[in-house]
């Protein structure tokens, strides 16, 4: 496996693969590693000749009171797993190869992301969109590889690439768990036991959601209820960022559950924001 620092050598390695006639597949993460990642990586090793993993703790999708600093960081360990899962490329920039001092250009799509994450994180999107763009045009990947936990981000990426006519085929995987529900996640790591005890009631809130609308429940509103209900009961120690039920690709908000949607959630639990989602079928 190779690892790369600047733009310029990732262009040039992607521009010989292109040469030789390879497909890739880029996989951006912010590393510290866990098994959701490796779905990752392995998928894309699965679905292309050439695979790329960009490691990149990106600045500009950080609020001014976010934890850009204290978000957990281990290159060594993230280069070794990355190698061991069959990544042919590793690019680590540091934050100035990617963004100069009058760096002033921005994408963005506000009519997605004006919901959901997007109200208490407001410049949160634009970075990700920003950041997301620069790492296609770099690396001009067949395919992209998102997890579906950060769900609201995979429906803005898949937007962006349509409307940019972005020649890059976007594919969505599934949540990986802990045992118990919790979804997996970098910053679960700030928990505290007493925390980490209480945060996998939130996947069984979407469970209950999910249950709710299968046996026939068709508000929207008297769901998220229930789901806050519950929460407040199992989940004390947590503070509610929201609860919303949604349409999957819109991210509109539903009154009334129809062929399907998505109950979204974020959580504040200690010094951890935690997100999960499920999706709602009749």
């Amino acid at each position: 496996m190779q690892i790369v620092h600047t733009p310029e050598a990732l262009r040039s390695v992607c521009a010989e693969w292109r040469r030789e006639g390879l497909t890739s597949a880029l996989v951006p993460t912010m590393g510290y590693y866990h098994a959701g990642h490796a779905s990752l990586i392995e998928y894309a090793r699965s679905a292309a000749d050439r695979v790329v993993v960009s490691l990149f703790v990106n600045p500009t999708q950080f609020g001014p009171n976010e934890d850009l600093e204290a978000y957990p960081r281990d290159f060594e360990r993230d280069a070794a797993l990355a190698r061991d899962l069959g990544a042919d490329l590793l690019y680590a920039p540091a934050p100035e190869s990617m963004y100069a001092p009058d760096h002033a250009a921005w994408v963005e799509v506000p009519a997605l992301a004006g919901t959901l994450c997007g109200v208490s994180r407001p410049i949160h999107f634009r970075g990700v969109c920003t950041v997301v763009m620069k790492l296609f045009m770099l690396t001009l990947p067949t395919l992209a590889v998102f997890g579906e936990k950060d769900w609201q981000q995979l429906a803005i990426i898949k937007k962006m690439v349509t409307d940019l006519n972005v020649p890059v085929r976007i594919e969505g995987r599934p949540i990986v768990r802990e045992a118990d529900g919790l979804a997996l996640s970098s910053r679960n790591v700030y928990l505290t036991p007493e925390e980490r005890a209480q945060a996998p009631s939130l996947r069984r809130s979407l469970l209950m959601a999910a249950e709710l609308a299968a046996g026939g429940e068709r508000d929207a509103a008297k769901i998220a209820e229930a789901v806050r209900t519950f929460l407040r009961e199992q989940l004390p120690l947590g503070e509610e960022d929201y609860i919303s039920i949604v349409d999957p690709d819109t991210l509109a908000g539903v009154e009334r559950i129809g062929q399907a949607a998505l109950c979204a959630l974020a959580y504040r639990v200690g010094k951890a924001r935690l997100i999960d989602n499920i999706l709602l079928r009749p």
